[in-house]
């Protein structure tokens, strides 16, 4: 019996020789601020036809693509070039951009963005605390109009400005990346980020892309990560959890097919009308995808 259909929303591809993109994080002297030495992931590219070689017997469906380009003059060129390898490879099927929300021209931006028909979300870190900055705010409101989501990396500490910012603009839909970013798994720790990630949920437009737990647990387990995608799932309820890899830079410590089937393992639990939407059927929504 095939295994239920699975949508990766987090996926990353990048090719060093682009003439006009750039990724500063993949440079050689770069040292990653979460996770230190990346060195071991610095190959000259990562495109979609490599993504399809290495994860063909998993099942996936549908694969959305996340911002990775960063210090490029024109983070547009990354829309343009990922349409450019959907036409060619089939993925991805969903882009979320980087756009410089607190700009003046972002507006000009998101319309050049738009004119790429899989464009459906974008990712900005900002400088500074950007989610109480009004102009990095103005941009953010752009979204609605667009019919964008709006990708958001944000730790714990963080959470309570996310939810303010969510809840003054119910009509954009908030997709905290990487279960917030989890700095620590102490019990004092898991208990402080349960207690914001709680008070973040209380925001309807909010969602939680389940992703990215290796990063700070690196040998991790099933029953390692069981606790803070059951959080996850219990905060915000099966409508609004959508699950990805954060491939290719979880493949630093995992096997794509393990990342895959412990999801799967963990959600056993669930009947099968839930794990079919946090699979998939949520993606889909939430991306229209």
């Amino acid at each position: 019996m095939s295994e239920l259909p699975f949508i990766d929303t987090h996926v990353h591809f990048w090719d060093l020789k682009h003439p006009t993109l750039r990724w500063v994080w993949l440079e050689p002297d770069f040292v990653h601020p979460l996770m230190g030495d990346i060195d071991g992931l610095k190959r000259l590219r990562f495109t979609g036809a490599d993504y399809l070689a290495q994860t063909r017997y998993t099942e996936v469906a549908k694969v959305i693509h996340v911002q990775a380009a960063l210090g490029s003059p024109d983070p547009v060129d990354e829309t343009v070039w990922l349409e450019e390898m959907a036409d060619s490879t089939g993925v991805p099927h969903g882009i979320v951009a980087e756009a410089w929300l607190a700009k003046p021209d972002v507006e000009g931006q998101l319309e050049r963005h738009a004119e790429h028909r899989r464009l459906r979300g974008i990712r900005d870190f900002g400088e500074g605390e950007y989610l109480e900055d009004p102009a990095w705010e103005r941009g953010y409101a752009l979204l609605e109009q667009f019919g964008l989501v709006c990708c958001l990396d944000s730790e714990a500490d963080r959470f309570a400005k996310a939810r303010a910012l969510a809840e003054r603009h119910p009509g954009v839909t908030l997709c905290l990346d990487h279960c917030g970013v989890p700095l620590e798994r102490s019990e004092a720790y898991f208990d402080h980020w349960r207690t914001e990630l709680r008070g973040l949920a209380r925001a309807p437009n909010v969602v939680v892309k389940v992703s990215g737990l290796a990063m700070r647990d690196t040998a991790w387990t099933i029953d390692s990560i069981r606790p803070w995608v059951l959080e996850c799932i219990d905060a915000f309820g099966p409508q609004r959890v959508v699950f990805a890899t954060n491939w290719p830079v979880d493949s630093l410590f995992s096997d794509y097919g393990d990342v895959v089937r412990a999801y799967r393992a963990i959600l056993a639990e669930f009947t099968m009308e839930e794990q079919a939407a946090m699979l998939a059927g949520n993606a889909e929504r939430i991306f229209r995808i």
